[in-house]
């Protein structure tokens, strides 16, 4: 059994011991080709459709001071990797580009971080629905947004730092909003404001930035509060159903992709975010089909995690690192079948597609 790590995994409050395989897999070298004129930054997201299109959001093609200059590209490949083109160049709504999704039409989703705007673009490119407002340039206070304690209430329509957005089958998206505002809100087809459920704190139901979302087939929302190094699982109607958390042992000598290793004790006694908490989950993919699973990472140890939607862990793979095989902060995955992922990192500004062997 030396392929078997140890696990206590907490679901629903309780604790139950499991054992958990480490994935072999293999990582794809140069899965995506650039042309050669043209980078990736921080890469924040990538989605893949239905016919195999990766979607790439990256923090690239920068223009203005080194801070708060225009950080987003959204790139699209072929199923080869081979580059096809570039959707929104010069769009208003890029700032600091966060995620990219793809709904069940082939849609392409974006949530931007700096301009507080979720940017829904047809297949072929452009822009049919906008969410929120960006910050006007001709106002005196337009600068980076505050973080007070306690956070400004919230208001319908608008967006804080918005982090990510899922959809179910009857049409109907959620958004995870976001590193100051600390919620889920839901629009219908239409884009007709629905509902939103959330505020900040540690209770069920509440979030310390939720980060990433998707939903099942089901209809039921998963949501990466990862400051409270958890995911919460509700209905579509934003009831709370429970929770899953993630505790894999890991080698203590494992080291930060950057920065010093986080000391998990510390963190929580003075009742600071969890992020770079072992198990804290930056993104969440659920893979399509009847048999779905639930992939997660962290960004220390670096690993990712197969769980099942009822949370148990089925396996982990990878570490921090850059090399391949090894991960530098996944912000975004995309799992279009169990056994392929594409991971989108900040760190070491690039896409890996894994193969999994499991």
């Amino acid at each position: 059994m030396k392929n078997l790590i140890a696990i206590l995994a907490f679901a629903c409050g309780s604790a139950a011991a499991q054992s958990v395989p480490t994935i072999a897999f293999d990582s794809v070298a140069e899965p995506l080709q650039l042309p050669n004129d043209l980078y990736f930054g921080e890469v924040t997201g990538v989605a893949v459709n239905s016919r195999g299109l990766v979607y790439v959001l990256s923090r690239g093609n920068t223009s203005g001071p080194a801070y708060a200059a225009a950080a987003t590209q959204l790139l699209e490949f072929a199923p080869d990797g081979k580059f096809i083109r570039e959707i929104g160049r010069n769009l208003y709504a890029w700032s600091f580009g966060h995620t990219v999704r793809v709904d069940p039409q082939d849609n392409i989703w974006v949530t931007d971080k700096g301009s507080d705007m979720v940017v829904k673009f047809n297949p072929a490119g452009r822009v049919q629905m906008v969410f929120g407002r960006k910050q006007e340039a001709s106002d005196e206070d337009t600068a980076p947004l505050k973080h007070p304690k306690p956070p400004l209430p919230a208001e319908p329509g608008r967006f804080r730092q918005v982090t990510d957005v899922a959809f179910d089958a009857a049409g109907n998206t959620y958004i995870s909003d976001g590193y100051i505002n600390s919620r889920v809100a839901k629009v219908d087809k239409n884009g007709r404001w629905l509902k939103s459920w959330g505020d900040r704190g540690t209770k069920p139901g509440e979030f310390n930035t939720p980060h990433s979302i998707a939903a099942d087939a089901k209809g039921n929302v998963y949501v990466a509060d990862r400051g409270n190094r958890r995911i919460q699982v509700f209905d579509g109607d934003g009831k709370f159903l429970r929770e899953i958390r993630v505790d894999v042992p890991f080698e203590k000598s494992a080291q930060p992709a950057i920065g010093t290793v986080p000391d998990l004790a510390k963190l929580e006694a003075a009742g600071a975010p969890l992020t770079m908490a072992p198990g804290a989950p930056w993104t969440v993919c659920i893979t399509p089909g009847p048999n779905q699973v639930l992939y997660a990472s962290d960004a220390y140890p670096g690993r990712v995690y197969k769980l099942s939607l009822d949370g148990k862990v089925l396996g982990v793979l990878g570490e921090s690192g850059k090399q391949l095989k090894q991960f530098g902060w996944i912000h975004e995955i995309a799992c279009p079948s169990e056994n392929v992922l594409y991971v989108a990192e900040l760190l070491n500004w690039r896409v890996q597609k894994l193969l999994l062997r499991p």
